[in-house]
C-alpha cells in the first residue's frame, strides 16, 4: 500500500461514511412516510426510490451530471451563489452516491416500520407520549434491526459503487478517486497485481458485512428452526 493507494482508501471510506449518515436522516423520514401513507403518490414515490435497483449506474449518473453541470439547473443555482462546481468534486459524489444508494437504506427502514404495525404506537399515545417520543422512545428501539441492516448495506453498496462515481468525479487523486476507479486504472495499466489486492480485500469486505449481517440479525437462526419444523409438519 503506497501513499496513493492508502489515500485512496481514506477517501472511499470518508464518502460511505458521510453517504451513510445523510441518507439514515433522509431516509428515516422518508421511509416512515411510505409506510404510513395512503396517498395515491406512495406508488410512484417508491418506484422512484427502488429506480437505481434497475437503472444503470451510468445513467443516473449521466442525468445527474447534465444536471449539476455548468448548463443544468443545479449548476446554475450553484454559480449564481457563487459556489463551487459540483461535477468532479468530493460533494457531487456525495450526491450521487445518496441517490444510487437510497434504496438500500429505505426499502428495510420501510419494512420494519410496516411489520411495527399500528399496536404500539397506540398504547404509547394512550400515555400521552407526543409523537417525537413515539418516535424515539417506542420506534427507534424496535426497529434498531433495520437501522442495523440499513446502514451496514447503505455503507457497503457506495464502497462498491463505480458508474456513478465516474461519471460525476472523473478520476482526481486525493479528490474524487475512489477505489472502483483505482481497481479500474490498474486494469487499464494492466497492472493485474495491483488490482489483484484492491479487488481482493473489496471482495472479502463485502463478504465479511453480509456474514456479520446475517449473523447478528436477532432470531436467525430461531427462524431457520422453525421454518425448517413447519416444512417437516407439512411434509408429514
Amino acid at each position: 500500500m503506497d501513499p496513493a493507494g492508502l489515500q485512496t482508501i481514506a477517501l472511499t471510506l470518508q464518502l460511505a461514511t458521510i453517504t451513510t449518515v445523510i441518507l439514515l436522516l433522509v431516509g428515516t423520514p422518508l421511509a416512515w412516510w411510505l409506510a404510513r401513507t395512503r396517498s395515491w403518490s406512495r406508488g410512484p414515490i417508491s418506484a422512484l426510490v427502488a429506480l437505481p435497483l434497475v437503472l444503470p449506474p451510468v445513467v443516473l449518473g449521466f442525468y445527474l451530471l447534465v444536471l449539476m453541470g455548468p448548463n443544468g439547473p443545479l449548476g446554475k443555482l450553484t454559480q449564481a451563489l457563487g459556489w463551487s462546481p459540483l461535477t468532479f468534486s468530493f460533494t457531487g459524489l456525495v450526491i450521487g452516491s445518496v441517490f444510487y444508494s437510497l434504496p438500500f437504506v429505505v426499502k428495510p427502514l420501510e419494512d420494519a416500520f410496516v411489520a411495527l404495525g399500528d399496536r404500539p404506537l397506540e398504547v404509547a399515545a394512550t400515555l400521552r407520549a407526543s409523537p417525537l417520543d413515539i418516535f424515539c422512545s417506542v420506534v427507534l428501539p424496535l426497529c434498531k434491526p433495520a437501522y442495523l441492516t440499513a446502514a451496514v448495506m447503505g455503507f457497503a453498496h457506495t464502497v462498491g459503487e463505480f458508474g456513478i462515481v465516474l461519471m460525476l468525479g472523473g478520476n482526481i487523486p486525493g479528490k474524487t478517486r475512489v477505489l472502483s476507479v483505482q481497481i479500474y486504472d490498474h486494469v487499464e495499466a494492466l497492472e493485474y497485481a495491483q488490482a489483484h489486492w484492491l479487488a481482493g480485500g473489496l471482495m472479502v469486505f463485502s463478504f465479511l458485512v453480509l456474514l456479520a449481517l446475517y449473523t447478528l440479525q436477532p432470531g436467525g437462526d430461531k427462524r431457520s428452526r422453525r421454518g425448517t419444523g413447519t416444512d417437516t409438519r407439512t411434509t408429514a
